[in-house]
C-alpha cells in the first residue's frame, strides 16, 4: 500500500516557510523527506546538518569536462529545504532531492552560475511572477510585502500550506501551459514521488517551489512522465558544497529565487517572537549608527519604533515591515536625512556574512583545475620552500608566472615573488614557492567567483576593482590583474581608472596612481596585455597631480606632510621609470618648483621638491646653495629650516662630500643654532646622514673639519673626544658618532 505524501509549497528563501514547514514536519514525522533539487547530488544533502557547515552555502553542480558549465542553489538558515534537510537527518528519515539531475540541466544549454532553481515560465506573466499575481489581487502593490504579511507572518502552520496550494492552483488553471523543460521536471519529480510513495514505510513530505504543487499534486501515467523525459541531453558532472555569500541571495545581485533583503530575512528568521522583531531591528540599526559616529538617542529609538507601527496600521499590514522601519529609522535616526541611511543600509538589509563548507567536502572543481594547470605547468606542490626563477621568454616560464600570479590572485600564495629580476632585465621573476593544506580551503571559498582558476581570479579582481575608492589601489588592482592575464578585469580596471580619475581632485590619490601605472608602461613588455590605454591615462594624471599638489602641500601637520612627501618621491620615480613625453616632464618640474617658492608650503615638501629637481639637474649648484642658505637662514623657525633640510638631505648625504657650496650652507646654519635647539633636533640630523657607511661619514668629516682623510679617526676613538674640541667641530662629531656635544 503506498505512504500518504504531502506537500508543501514553500518559497525557496523565506523564514515563515521554514518556520511553518518546521511545524508541519514534526506533526506528520515523515520516514521520507523528498526536496525540489538535482537527484544525481541527494548523496550530499545530509552535510546541511553537518556541525561544521555554516550558511549561507550553495550546492554547487558542473560538467566534469567543462567546470565553467556550473550552477549554484543557494541555501540559507531560513530556506525551507535547508531547514527540511536538517529535520531528516536529525530524525533519521530518509532525505533526497527529486527534480531533474544536474546532468539534464548541463547537457544542454547549461546554467549560468548562481541561476536559482526556480519556476520562469516563457513569456507567461502569472508563471512569471505567481506571487505578484496573487498580490495585485489582494491589493498589494509588490508580492514581496504581500508574502510576508500573509505567509513570513502568519502563525497558522498547515493552513498555510493548503492555502498557498489552492491560491496556486487557481493560478496554474490561468496560465499558459508549461515549457518543455519545465513539464520534464515536474514529470521527473512526480516519478520520484510516485517511487518513495511505494518504497516508504511512513508518511512522505514533499519540499517543492509553490508553484510546482498542483502539477505534482495532479494524477499522470508513469508511462507520460517518462514519455516527457525521454531522449534529453546529458553530461557527465560532479557536485559539491560551496561558500555562498550574503549579498549574492539578494535579488539585486542576479539571482533569480533571490530576497530584497537577506539581512532583514535572516533577522526574521533569528528573532522568535514577533513582538520583539521591530524592537530588535531599531536597536541594531541604533548601534550601527553609532559605531558610525552618529549620535543616537534611545529615545530617537522608542519614537522610531512607534512611527513604524503606526505605519503599518495605515497600510493595513499587520506587523511593520523593513519598509516600515526603514522609514521611521530615517525620520527619526537620521533626522530625515536619506544619505545617512544609505550608509548604513548595506550592513543591515544585505548583510556581509560568508558560509562555510567542512574539510571532508568533495573536490571542488577549482582544486581539479589546479590539478590540470600544475600538470600542465609541470609545478609539484611541495611543502617545503624552493626558489623558482621563470624567464618570461619562454611559453613554459609565463604559463607558470601566470598561474601563480592567479593564485595570488585569489589569496592562494603557493608562491611569493620575491624578486622581480629588475636589476637582470624586465623578462625575469623569482618565486619562493612552498604549498599549505589550508590553500585548498581558500580555493573552495573562492568558488563564489568562478569555477576554474582564470575565471575565478578574474571575477574577484573585478569584483574587488568596483568596490575600490582608492585610486591608487585600484592601479595596483590593474596591474595585477594584468600581469596575470586576466583580460576583462584589466579592461574593466582601466575603464574605471579613466572614470575615477577624471572625477577625483585628491592630490595624494592621483600620485598613488602613477607606481603601478608606470609598472605596467614598463615591464608589460613580458606580457600580452594591452597597456595602450595606460599609455595615453598616466600623463593625465601626471598634469592632474602637478596642478593639485602645489595647494595640497599647503600648511600640512607632521603626519600628513609626510605622506604627501612619500607620495611626490614615488611619484617621481614612476615617471622617470614611465620615459614620459618631455611636455608631461616639464609639466612635473614646473610644479615642483611652484612647492618652494611658494611660502605657505610645508617645507619638509619644498625640501624634497628641490632635492628632485637638483637631481633632475633643473637646479644648479649655485642655485641649490642659495635655496638652502635661505631656507636654513637665521631668520627662518628651527622646526621649519629642520623640515626643509630633512626632505633635502634625508636620502643623499653623500652629495654634502662633495658639494662645497651645499656643505658650507649646511655647515653654517648648524653652527648658527642655540644649543638647545641644536640637541633638541639631533636625532633629525642624525636620521639625515643614517644612510652613510661609516667610510663616506669619515670623508664628511674631514671635509667638514678641513682635514685629511686620517685626522677623523680620533673621533671615533675618543668617546670624551667632544669635550675637547671647540663648539663647531663638536657638534661635527655629535653628529657622525653618536657622541653627546
Amino acid at each position: 500500500m503506498a505512504a500518504e505524501v504531502s506537500l508543501f509549497g514553500v518559497r525557496h528563501h523565506g523564514p515563515g516557510s521554514a518556520r511553518r514547514l518546521v511545524e508541519a514536519l514534526d506533526a506528520l514525522a515523515p520516514a521520507t523527506v523528498l526536496i525540489e533539487g538535482p537527484a544525481d547530488a541527494s548523496h550530499l544533502l545530509p552535510m546541511l546538518a553537518d556541525p561544521a557547515m555554516a550558511t549561507p552555502v550553495a550546492l554547487l553542480t558542473y560538467a566534469e569536462d567543462d567546470p565553467a558549465n556550473a550552477s549554484f542553489f543557494p541555501f540559507a538558515d531560513y530556506s525551507p529545504e535547508y531547514q527540511a534537510a536538517r529535520w531528516a537527518v536529525a530524525h533519521g528519515a530518509e532525505v533526497r532531492f527529486i527534480d531533474l539531475p544536474a546532468s539534464d540541466r548541463l547537457g544542454g544549454q547549461g546554467s549560468a552560475i548562481g541561476e536559482a532553481p526556480e519556476i520562469n515560465a516563457d513569456d507567461d506573466p502569472i508563471a512569471r511572477d505567481p506571487i505578484g499575481t496573487l498580490a495585485m489581487a489582494a491589493g498589494y502593490d509588490d508580492g514581496e510585502s504581500w508574502w510576508v504579511d500573509v505567509i513570513e507572518e502568519n502563525p497558522a502552520s498547515t493552513t498555510v500550506f493548503a492555502a498557498v496550494a489552492d491560491a496556486m492552483t487557481a493560478l496554474r488553471s490561468e496560465a499558459a501551459p508549461p515549457s518543455m523543460r519545465e513539464a520534464a521536471r515536474e514529470a521527473h519529480m512526480r516519478i520520484e514521488i510516485a517511487r518513495a510513495a511505494k518504497e516508504s514505510v511512513g508518511p512522505v513530505a514533499v519540499v517543492c517551489g509553490a508553484w510546482h504543487v498542483p502539477a505534482l499534486a495532479a494524477r499522470s501515467s508513469l508511462s507520460a512522465d517518462r514519455a516527457l523525459l525521454k531522449g534529453r541531453p546529458r553530461a557527465k558532472t560532479k557536485a559539491t558544497w560551496a561558500p555562498w555569500t550574503a549579498p549574492r541571495l539578494a535579488r539585486a545581485s542576479g539571482y533569480g529565487a533571490g530576497v530584497v533583503a537577506p539581512g532583514w530575512f535572516a533577522h526574521l528568521w533569528d528573532t522568535r517572537h514577533a513582538s520583539d522583531r521591530d524592537a530588535i531591528w531599531l536597536a541594531r540599526i541604533a548601534r550601527v549608527m553609532r559605531e558610525r559616529g552618529h549620535f543616537v538617542s534611545t529615545a530617537s529609538v522608542i519614537e522610531a519604533q512607534r512611527l513604524g507601527h503606526a505605519l503599518a496600521a495605515l497600510r493595513g499590514r499587520p506587523h511593520p515591515g523593513f519598509e516600515e522601519l526603514r522609514e521611521a529609522a530615517i525620520a527619526c535616526l537620521c533626522q530625515g536625512e536619506r544619505a545617512m541611511w544609505d550608509d548604513i543600509a548595506a550592513e543591515l538589509l544585505i548583510g556581509s556574512a560568508v558560509g562555510v563548507i567542512p574539510a571532508d567536502t568533495p573536490l571542488a572543481p577549482l582544486l581539479e583545475d589546479l590539478q590540470r594547470q600544475q600538470k600542465a605547468v609541470r609545478l609539484k606542490p611541495e611543502a617545503l620552500e624552493r626558489a623558482l626563477t621563470l624567464d618570461l621568454r619562454s611559453d613554459s616560464g609565463l604559463a607558470r608566472s601566470t598561474l601563480l600570479h592567479r593564485l595570488n590572485a585569489l589569496e592562494v600564495p603557493w608562491g611569493h615573488l620575491a624578486d622581480a629580476g629588475r636589476s637582470r632585465g624586465t623578462f625575469r621573476e623569482n618565486w619562493i614557492l612552498a604549498w599549505q593544506p589550508e590553500y585548498a580551503v581558500r580555493l573552495v571559498e573562492n568558488l563564489v567567483h568562478g569555477s576554474t582558476i582564470a575565471e575565478a581570479a578574474d571575477g574577484r579582481l573585478g569584483e574587488a576593482m568596483g568596490m575600490e575608492a582608492d585610486l591608487g589601489t585600484l592601479a595596483e588592482l590593474v596591474r595585477r590583474a594584468m600581469i596575470a592575464d586576466l583580460p576583462r578585469a584589466t579592461q574593466a580596471g582601466i575603464v574605471l581608472l579613466e572614470d575615477r580619475a577624471a572625477l577625483t581632485s585628491d592630490c595624494q590619490a592621483l600620485l598613488a596612481a602613477l607606481p603601478p601605472m608606470a609598472d605596467i608602461l614598463r615591464y608589460g613588455e613580458a606580457r600580452s596585455g594591452t597597456v595602450g590605454h595606460l599609455a595615453g591615462l598616466m600623463p593625465r594624471i601626471v598634469v592632474q597631480a602637478a596642478l593639485a599638489f602645489p595647494y595640497a602641500a599647503r600648511n600640512l601637520d607632521a603626519e600628513a606632510g609626510g605622506a604627501l612627501r612619500g607620495a611626490i618621491l614615488a611619484a617621481e620615480g614612476a615617471i622617470r621609470l614611465a620615459e614620459l613625453a618631455p611636455d608631461v616632464v616639464a609639466t612635473w618640474h614646473a610644479a615642483l618648483r611652484k612647492l618652494f617658492d611658494d611660502d605657505r608650503t610645508t617645507r619638509l615638501i619644498a625640501g624634497s621638491a628641490a632635492r628632485l629637481l637638483y637631481e633632475a639637474e633643473e637646479l644648479s649648484a649655485d642655485e641649490a646653495a642659495t635655496l638652502l642658505a635661505r631656507m636654513l637662514s637665521p631668520g627662518t623657525s628651527v622646526a621649519e629650516a629642520a623640515g626643509y633640510f630633512e626632505g633635502f638631505l634625508e636620502g643623499a648625504g653623500q652629495r654634502l662630500i662633495h658639494d662645497t657650496a651645499l656643505r658650507e650652507a649646511v655647515d653654517a646654519w648648524l653652527s648658527t643654532l642655540e644649543e638647545d635647539a641644536f640637541v633638541a633636533n639631533l636625532p633629525l640630523f642624525r636620521r639625515v646622514f643614517s644612510a652613510l657607511d661609516r667610510n663616506e661619514r669619515r670623508r664628511l668629516m674631514d671635509a667638514a673639519l678641513g682635514r685629511s682623510g686620517n685626522g677623523a679617526r680620533g673621533y671615533r676613538l675618543l668617546p670624551g673626544a667632544a669635550a675637547i674640541w671647540p663648539a663647531h667641530e663638536a657638534r661635527v662629531i655629535a653628529l657622525m658618532t653618536g657622541a653627546r656635544p
